[in-house]
């Protein structure tokens, strides 16, 4: 379980538990709002976050708001879902057991087990730590017996939407079955036997009024009662009502013998509960499909083979059963079943489905690989660095569903509209009723029960007709699409947000080293200016243990020469300057120039003036060496930048580096003096993003490879973090390049540009639909009508449209997603 903690300074400490919820039974916008209700009607809830695309609900639980499992009862009963809570971190694993499921459920936990929940009568989902305990000692040690794995099932979310569907065809089935006879009795050429038709017709429509369409009275007095909500459920319930309640009273006054001048019209309730159902089942499947068609866990491999270090003693496995400490073989043309890294052979391995890169990389001893990944002819035997459960995949798919609940602004508007549409309906409706009474009876010369019966036809075609799911949905599965192929191009979008702003870019500001640059920084020319040789040792000593690309650089080079660390103490990192210490009680300090006030110093002149990055010691305040180190520039950037113009975006250049080394590479890449600037601290970036937003209309982009950067990455209206896969959970940036590649930024803004494209385009057919929909139902245009038997239609109509123009993003491609240089 994830936790985080709030401080109160009334209250003291309050911890907050973060809570996942597979939520299962949500049909349309109106859902999602009753289950956002009930949640936020609960004391202790924070951080609320549902989509009814994903049938997800998460919130930070205070610890004193009770148990969990009350809080999913409560909600049950006020909505009428099924609610199961998710494990939010760990590796879970679904076990047989011979006897109770739920009895097994209720014993002590073994160390290293940290829930355990019954799932049906002989499965239970058994939730632990990785690192604590390993999943075969789960199956076969910490219970004191033998378990046996249970068949694999789709991840949780996934698991619910694939219920909700098979449960909407099976009543959508039922419901067409007992529809089918009214409609032969309604329009088939039959003998007259009003009375026998009609008393089967009666049977066969409460059937279906109450065994199928009971659903929606369920879940309409709920809402009313539970959270104060008049949702899309009123409406059906007020139209279908209507007509079998006419119907009723219509062939009451038959079996008396005095039939009214409009018969009943069973064919009218029972067809339109069954279009309801086929819409929502059409609009169920297409929202899963959707969802599932750009699922990264899907990459998955599920078995394994198991060996030794030589490769030897092969057993196969299912990956749920992996290890810390195993060592697991790839077999030519397979998947990497998990991060690692290789022990023995050589192979190249297509990563472009992780990160994008087109061509095969090659892989040998001491080289990582990526889950997922697809195996070319070798074979290598790798150690295992993370489960399947913690994995890159996991990673980068937990990920992506965190972005899917993330709400764009634009959201709010559509959140204010969908609100106010069920009453707006409810009103026109009863417009629409008074209005054709007035008309049969003033402009028909009818008399008023004829009348009533006219206007009642067209007050249900009004009822059931309009469809606020189509509204509610535009956003949504853009987003959930538009996220999912966004990884797939080796693009992770953490923020809606980003992708609704990406399309108003007007200026980049770029890193230097690692963004534009390769990062694999090498020494040109070591300058010794002390007496004493053990200057180099000393600086061996202060970069040895450093991260960053200039301390390996000159760690590296001082390895090749066989320099041995000096013993200093007290060696830390000075953020944006470089390292010091202590060497027998004098200061040691390596670093940029300005920091050491070495940028007079003849030697230093020099190699800057050769455009290089130029790196200081000073032993107790003297001068003792200096390094120049260069950088290549990615092959794609001339590419990226060329582009970038073409668009009109602005680009800058900030960096941490020297004068000389970064105005060198400005002049190469042909970026003004004006949009550079050399030895910026954190602070400085900071500024010089304030100033660019203060001054200059549109997005603001900060790009860098997260070295030193994290205030710019925050201060930027998007940070972009040129990243890998390993390292794509340990930054807070808005967007995520997980292969080092900056065609990732083309990826971003063409994406987003498609993105909204597709929103504007279901806002506006939502909008037409609706319009006409409504105008065609209540009767404005004189020789065309919707039938209320046909309205039912009205959710394939308006919502399939909008899910089609979201799923169109699953077909983006671009040229230089594999483009290099």
């Amino acid at each position: 379980m994830n936790e985080s903690a709030a401080f109160d300074v009334e209250k003291g400490a309050l911890t907050l538990n973060h809570v996942s919820l597979s939520v299962e039974g949500m049909t349309c916008v109106g859902c999602e709002t009753k289950l956002s209700r009930a949640l936020n009607d609960i004391s202790g809830i924070r951080n609320l976050q549902t989509s009814l695309v994903l049938s997800k609900a998460e919130f930070d639980l205070d610890d004193k708001a009770g148990p969990v499992n009350e809080i999913i009862r409560a909600v049950e009963t006020s909505t009428g879902f099924s609610c199961k809570r998710l494990n939010a971190s760990g590796q879970e694993l679904d076990v047989l057991v011979t006897g109770d499921a739920k009895a097994f459920a209720e014993r002590k936990y073994p160390d290293g087990v940290t829930q355990i929940t019954a799932i049906d009568k002989h499965t239970v989902r058994i939730a632990f730590d990785p690192i604590a305990v390993g999943a075969r000692d789960v199956i076969n040690d910490v219970f004191g017996e033998s378990l046996e794995l249970a068949p694999r099932r789709a991840p949780a979310d996934l698991d619910s939407g694939r219920k909700h569907v098979r449960y909407t065809a099976w009543v959508t089935l039922a419901s067409a079955i007992l529809t089918i006879p009214v409609l032969v009795i309604a329009w088939a050429p039959l003998p007259s036997h009003p009375l026998a038709y009609g008393s089967a017709s009666l049977t066969l429509a409460t059937m279906v009024q109450f065994l199928i369409a009971g659903q929606f009275y369920v879940s309409a007095f709920r809402a009313l009662i539970f959270t104060r909500i008049i949702e899309m459920d009123v409406l059906i319930v007020l139209s279908t009502s209507t007509a079998y309640i006419f119907s009723v009273v219509a062939f009451s006054y038959q079996v008396m013998g005095r039939p009214l001048k409009i018969g009943e019209f069973f064919e009218t309730s029972t067809l339109l509960v069954t279009l309801i159902m086929l819409g929502r089942l059409v609009s169920a499947f297409a929202r899963q499909k959707a969802v599932e068609s750009v699922s990264f866990r899907s990459l998955q491999d599920h078995t394994t083979v198991l060996c030794d270090s030589e490769g030897r003693n092969d057993q196969d496995i299912d990956a749920r059963l992996l290890q810390h400490g195993d060592i697991f073989k790839v077999a030519p043309d397979s998947r990497v079943t998990t991060d690692g890294f290789v022990v023995m052979g050589t192979t190249e391995i297509d990563e472009s489905m992780m990160t994008g890169e087109p061509l095969p990389i090659e892989k040998r001893p001491g080289s990582q690989v990526v889950a997922g990944s697809l195996n070319g002819s070798g074979v290598i035997v790798a150690r295992l660095t993370q489960v399947p459960a913690q994995n890159t995949i996991s990673t980068i798919a937990s990920m992506v569903d965190e972005a899917k609940f993330q709400k764009p602004k634009t959201q709010e508007l559509v959140d204010v509209v969908a609100s106010y549409f069920v009453p707006v309906v409810l009103a026109l409706t009863i417009i629409a009723f008074a209005v054709w009474i007035a008309v049969g009876v003033a402009v028909r010369q009818q008399d008023a029960g004829t009348a009533a019966v006219t206007a009642i036809t067209y007050a249900v075609s009004v009822l059931i007709v309009s469809c606020p799911c189509a509204i509610g949905l535009c956003i949504p599965m853009v987003v959930v699409i538009a996220g999912g192929v966004a990884a797939k191009h080796g693009v992770i979008i953490k923020s809606a947000l980003a992708l609704e702003s990406a399309p108003k870019v007007s200026h980049i500001v770029f890193d230097k080293t690692g963004t534009l640059t390769e990062g694999h920084l090498t020494v040109v020319e070591g300058i010794v200016l002390a007496r004493d040789e053990s200057a180099q040792s000393v600086m061996f000593a202060l970069t040895a243990n450093s991260k960053h690309p200039v301390s390996a650089a000159i760690s590296s080079y001082l390895t090749a020469k066989s320099v041995k660390a000096a013993s200093l103490e007290d060696v830390r990192s000075v953020t944006a300057s470089g390292m010091e210490g202590t060497l027998d009680g004098s200061a040691v300090r390596c670093g940029n120039t300005r920091w050491l006030s070495l940028e007079s110093l003849p030697e230093a002149q020099m190699l800057l003036n050769k455009g290089l990055t130029v790196v200081g010691l000073i032993i107790n305040g003297e001068p003792a060496a200096v390094y120049g180190l260069s950088d290549s520039v990615r092959s794609e950037t001339e590419f990226v930048l060329a582009e970038l113009r073409k668009r009109g975006i602005d680009i800058s250049i900030v960096s941490g580096d020297d004068a000389g080394a970064t105005n060198s590479l400005a002049a190469e890449l042909e970026i003004p003096s004006s949009h550079v600037r050399s030895r910026c601290t954190p602070a400085d970036k900071q500024q010089y993003l304030k100033n660019l937003s203060a001054e200059r209309p549109g997005t603001i982009v900060f790009c860098g490879d997260g070295t030193n950067d994290a205030v710019a990455l925050a201060q930027a209206d998007i940070g972009v973090h040129v990243s890998s896969g390993s390292e794509v959970a340990q930054t807070a940036a808005d967007v995520i390049l997980v292969r080092p590649a900056l065609t990732g930024i083309l990826v971003l803004l063409d994406l987003s540009h498609a993105a909204m494209r597709r929103v504007y385009i279901n806002f506006a057919w939502s909008f037409v639909y609706n319009l006409f929909a409504i105008l065609l139902a209540a009767g404005a245009f004189v020789r065309a009508r919707i039938p209320p038997q046909y309205a039912g239609l009205g959710e394939i109509v308006s919502v399939l449209p909008v899910i089609l123009v979201a799923l169109q993003l699953r077909w983006f491609k671009r040229e230089y997603a594999s483009r290099r240089g």
